[in-house]
C-alpha cells in the first residue's frame, strides 16, 4: 500500500497571493491594492520573511493579513473563515489547482491512499468548505489539527495519518509548501515534496513520480 499525503492550503488550493485579482473585486478594491505577495515576492513582503525566519507563526501572518485587508474595505474580521469568505466568494472550487486534481485522480487510479494533514483546515476555510468541494469524498482520511491541536511539524501530526492508514511512514509521500513542516516528516521517516507554489505541476509530478518508483 502506497500513500499521498497532502497538505491544503498551498498545495491543492491556490494561496490568497496568486488570487488577488479575485480578491479586490469581490471586495470592490481597484486593481493593485493587494501588495502583499509572500513567496512570489518575498523581498516585498516583510512580515512573509519574519515568518520564514520563525519570528511569528503562520497564523500570526495571516491574522494580520486579515485585519488590513478589513480595514481597507471598513470591516473588522475576527475569524479567519470570515475572511476567506469574503476574498474568495461563493465558489472555493475555482481556486483549487487544475494540477492537484489531476494528482488525486491519477494516485486514486494506481491504487494509492489519499489523506490530508492540515493545521488548519476547518478553522482557516470555515465547517462548510469541505462539502462545496466534491473531490474530497475521494480521500481515505483528512486530519486537522483545529480538532487534534496538535501542529506539523510535530511527529504525532503524523503519526495520526500513518495510523489511521494503517500505513508505514516509508510507504507515503507527503507534500508541504511550509519548509519548516517538513521537519515532522523526517522525524518519522516519510518521504517528502516541498511544494513550490511558484511550479504546482513540477512539484506535484516530483511526488507521483516518487510513488510509483517506491521513493
Amino acid at each position: 500500500m502506497r500513500a499521498l499525503v497532502l497538505d491544503f492550503g498551498g498545495v491543492i488550493s491556490k494561496t490568497l497571493f496568486e488570487t488577488h485579482s479575485l480578491s479586490e473585486a469581490a471586495l470592490g478594491l481597484p486593481s493593485g491594492t493587494l501588495t502583499w505577495r509572500g513567496p512570489f515576492d518575498p523581498d516585498g513582503d516583510d512580515a512573509w520573511r519574519a515568518m520564514q525566519a520563525g519570528e511569528m507563526t503562520e497564523r500570526d501572518y495571516w491574522a494580520l493579513r486579515m485585519r488590513e485587508t478589513g480595514a481597507l474595505i471598513g470591516e473588522a474580521w475576527t475569524e479567519f473563515p470570515e475572511f476567506v469568505g469574503r476574498l474568495r466568494g461563493a465558489e472555493p472550487e475555482a481556486v483549487i489547482r487544475p494540477e492537484a486534481l489531476d494528482a488525486i485522480t491519477r494516485a486514486k487510479a494506481s491504487g494509492c491512499k489519499l489523506a490530508i494533514l492540515s493545521n488548519e483546515l476547518d478553522l482557516f476555510y470555515g465547517k462548510d468548505f469541505r462539502s462545496r468541494l466534491p473531490f474530497l469524498a475521494d480521500f481515505d482520511l483528512i486530519v486537522d489539527a483545529t480538532y487534534t491541536g496538535i501542529l506539523k511539524p510535530d511527529p504525532r501530526a503524523f503519526r495520526f495519518v500513518t495510523d489511521g492508514l494503517a500505513i508505514e511512514a516509508k510507504d507515503c509521500v507527503f507534500v508541504d509548501d511550509q519548509a519548516k513542516n517538513l521537519n515532522g516528516a523526517v522525524a518519522v521517516g516519510m518521504p517528502y515534496v516541498h511544494f513550490d507554489v511558484t511550479r504546482p505541476g513540477e512539484s506535484y509530478a516530483l511526488a507521483l513520480d516518487m510513488l510509483a518508483q517506491g521513493n
